[in-house]
């Protein structure tokens, strides 16, 4: 069962850091069952993103959680992990 995650992060230098990261790791989330479907910066704050995420199972979004080469990656771009808000969208949820 996929899980679509929803999720707004808070960075410390802006969204280029966090895409160069993403862009270096995009293996590593493919590798657990993720598949990232959008993220971008805000138009009135480049500090505060979103993010959507497609997970292939429960245990795929778990693994994303409490990976720590993934935690460390997405700190050191500038990520505020205690302010990182993940929300899980509905079974009735669709994309184009």
């Amino acid at each position: 069962m996929a899980i679509v995650v929803k999720l707004t992060q808070k960075l410390e230098r802006g969204f280029k850091p966090w895409k160069e990261m993403y862009m270096q790791n995009a293996g590593k989330l493919e590798a657990i069952g993720g598949k990232l479907i959008f993220a971008g910066p805000h138009a009135a704050d480049d500090n505060t993103m979103e993010v959507i995420i497609e997970f292939a199972s429960p245990e795929a979004m778990k693994a994303f959680k409490e990976d720590p080469e993934i935690t460390a990656a997405r700190k050191a771009a500038g990520v505020i992990m205690d302010q990182s808000v993940p929300t899980p969208m509905g079974d009735e949820s669709f994309w184009l």
